[in-house]
């Protein structure tokens, strides 16, 4: 199994005959610096035949450069209200696959620093990574000659410390994105719950990361009940049994914050007796991003090994099938809290399997030192519905809120792209979860799809909340715990596509990277 990125190398010299094309990345060739002043004067002539230069990339033969090649991928304007890091992210993109249409295999990425965008080149480097990742099925299967669409992907950089810390930290954190699309973009049997156990121990082998992979039935329905609810009818088929995937880093030093990850990964999401009719099933592969996504920061915590910080993870991986011991709706499930839940709608497993998990992290948080929890889902429709694709969501609990958690993502998130937006957790959203009869205290779901139910994306973490005993643990506590729930439905990627590995991103920046990005 090839779990390595694509070869990444920096120079300071732009005729480096090593490549063979240049990939130029920037708002306007008037603006180079003098570093780069030999690629002024054939794109200033260009744009004497042709004023639509910079609307779309662009071609040039260019003796003496690398490979006599000169692709040229605008970010467009940078000034705007609402121009934002990622101009750099897709310009390098769309150039990188310009560079592999002419046929490069050594291209050599530029993007000389901006001033308002001190990570843009970072930014760039990551575009085009994203732009040559091969699937794990492609790599696997040999379609192609080499694991890599490229030999080697060059970074300009005008100084050796420059270069090699671009190269140092493009790296680690595309290792970390290389994990999650492996697991969150891979098929529904290629990454079954016990082949993503196999996967995660063998990408861990040797590393600081711990890894333990509960799969005792037993053991999942005494410990995890509602978690087990779903997996009884997968359960039946020994290839999609359920796992629980338990991970930790701890670094050196004295440890001086906690953070607590629950990530949802369903495999495969046929909806469960509410079946998702109408071809709405397809794609559902991918519900198992959030999962995908806490594989993908440790693999970033193994590579960087920060200091004075520890790590437990918990991937909630388990296939929501349809068959003759499918969990339905009005059964009544105890969680691990001790709370009577009311199932509402099988299509809402992803709170399921996720609530124990956090509950068990709310029993040891009481322990550890400056403990903050998270679940990372793609947990509703509602999320691209209220804000659209490529936006992460992120909500706090009050103790969450009071330490300004939801801000602090939100801002790292700028800092390499990796956006997010802000909700809140309101009291209708705990209203809506009360249970509707002396039978519950808790009600899992209406029966309709988040999409179509007001305030669809905030009210499961309420019921998250509720259901795991956090709600004991808010502001009025003696020991407040904060807790923020993610909903990456809407930044995880497109289907058909490729995942995008949100939000490791922003999570690297504020957790590892906060001083030097």
């Amino acid at each position: 199994m090839c779990t390595s990125i694509q070869p990444i190398e920096w120079t300071a010299d732009l005729k480096n005959q090593n490549f063979d094309g240049i990939v130029l990345v920037t708002r306007s060739h008037d603006a180079l610096p003098c570093d780069l002043e030999c690629l002024k004067a054939p794109l200033q002539d260009y744009s004497s035949v042709d004023s639509g230069l910079g609307e779309e990339v662009v071609v040039l033969k260019v003796p003496g450069l690398p490979g006599n090649r000169l692709v040229f991928a605008s970010t467009g304007p940078l000034s705007r209200d609402y121009d934002d890091v990622r101009r750099f992210s897709d310009a390098a993109v769309s150039g990188i696959k310009r560079a592999l249409k002419a046929g490069m295999q050594r291209p050599l990425l530029v993007c000389p620093p901006h001033k308002d965008y001190k990570n843009s080149t970072l930014v760039a480097a990551l575009g085009a990574l994203h732009a040559l990742y091969m699937p794990l099925e492609v790599r696997e299967w040999k379609v192609k000659p080499s694991d890599y669409k490229v030999c080697v992907l060059g970074l300009w950089a005008a100084q050796e410390a420059e270069g090699r810390r671009l190269v140092e930290l493009a790296e680690a954190l595309e290792s970390g994105r290389l994990a999650c699309r492996d697991i969150g973009g891979s098929d529904p049997e290629r990454m079954a719950a016990p082949r993503v156990a196999d996967y995660v121990q063998e990408l861990f082998k040797n590393s600081p990361v711990t890894v333990e992979v509960v799969s005792n039935v037993k053991v999942l329905e005494k410990e995890y009940p509602c978690l087990a609810a779903v997996n009884r009818c997968a359960d039946c088929v020994p290839r999609h049994q359920a796992r629980v995937i338990k991970l930790q880093y701890c670094g050196e030093g004295p440890v001086q914050k906690t953070l607590m990850l629950v990530g949802k990964g369903i495999t495969y999401d046929t909806g469960g007796a509410d079946i998702k009719a109408g071809g709405f099933m397809a794609g559902m592969h991918r519900d198992k991003c959030g999962a995908a996504a806490v594989t993908g920061f440790f693999q970033i915590l193994a590579k960087l090994q920060p200091k004075h910080l520890k790590v437990i993870g918990a991937m909630a991986m388990v296939r929501n099938s349809v068959g003759a011991d499918c969990y339905v709706a009005d059964e009544l499930v105890v969680s691990r809290a001790g709370r009577r839940v009311r199932v509402g709608n099988t299509d809402a497993e992803g709170r399921m399997v996720m609530v124990d998990l956090l509950c068990e992290m709310k029993e040891k948080a009481v322990r550890e030192t400056s403990p903050e929890l998270f679940t990372i889902a793609t947990l509703t429709g509602h999320a691209i519905r209220a804000m659209g694709p490529d936006y992460s969501i992120i909500m706090d609990n009050g103790p969450a809120h009071r330490n300004n958690n939801a801000a602090q993502w939100q801002k790292a998130g700028e800092a390499l792209g990796d956006v997010f937006e802000v909700s809140s957790i309101r009291r209708e959203d705990y209203d809506f979860h009360k249970g509707k009869s002396e039978y519950e205290d808790i009600l899992q779901c209406n029966n309709l799809p988040s999409s179509a139910t007001p305030r669809g994306h905030q009210t499961p973490a309420a019921f998250l909340i509720m259901a795991a005993g956090l709600d004991k643990h808010g502001v009025d506590s003696n020991t407040p715990l904060p807790y923020s729930h993610v909903d990456i439905a809407g930044s995880s990627g497109p289907f058909p596509g490729v995942p995008t590995g949100a939000p490791i991103l922003a999570m690297a920046t504020n957790y590892i990277l906060s001083d030097s990005l």
